[in-house]
């Protein structure tokens, strides 16, 4: 129904984007990789998928359409929810997700939070064929991620990344301690975020 919007980025609270479009504010719902391109004032398109429950209607939204089809493609899997799927998406770039799949990578799956044996066996055996059709082209491995400050408090770089790992699924210590180990070399939210990731699933 809603495939994309265009329009002004207002305000961001990971993982949460708030779009302004021709005056009205969109709540979307967006992976890590996405909402740390963002900054306030900037206008961007994103590409949408929306969910109909009987309590809501969700936005999700993706910088490029390759991440918006391995999202559907992945809520596709019976024990996969859009939660779980932004989260996956958040961990990993499209490309390391389609190799890891690709190569019955079981063990890297299961680094991602709320990924257990089961489910990572799960993405395996239900995704292969499927993620073969799939381009990566549009798909990024992090380093395109922006250096922007973001938000329109004053909550300092560190809490805010600690908050969008939370916002992820990992546990508050685990965010601490993810962030604090590379909190010295870093200054934006989106060069903490990235690199704590990285850690986190080389561990």
């Amino acid at each position: 129904m809603i495939g994309s919007l265009t329009g002004v980025v207002r305000a961001l609270e990971a993982p949460v984007v708030l779009l302004e479009v021709n005056g009205v504010g969109y709540e979307i719902d967006t992976p890590l990789s996405t909402f740390c391109q963002l900054k306030p004032g900037q206008n961007v398109t994103l590409w949408t998928h929306l969910v109909v429950r009987e309590d809501a209607h969700l936005l999700y939204g993706f910088s490029d359409t390759t991440d918006k089809a391995l999202f559907r493609t992945l809520i596709k899997v019976n024990g996969v929810g859009p939660k779980l799927a932004l989260s996956i998406l958040s961990s990993m770039s499209s490309a390391m997700m389609i190799q890891a799949i690709d190569m019955q990578d079981v063990t890297t799956l299961t680094r991602i939070p709320g990924v257990g044996k089961k489910t990572a066996e799960r993405l395996v055996i239900e995704l292969r064929d499927r993620l073969q059709s799939l381009s990566t082209s549009g798909s990024s491995d992090g380093s395109s991620l922006g250096t922007h400050q973001f938000g329109i408090t004053s909550i300092s770089p560190v809490a805010e990344a600690e908050a969008a790992l939370v916002s992820l699924g990992y546990k508050p210590l685990e965010a601490q301690k993810a962030i604090g180990a590379v909190k010295s070399e870093f200054t934006e939210t989106a060069d903490l975020i990235r690199a704590a990731l990285k850690s986190m699933m080389k561990q």
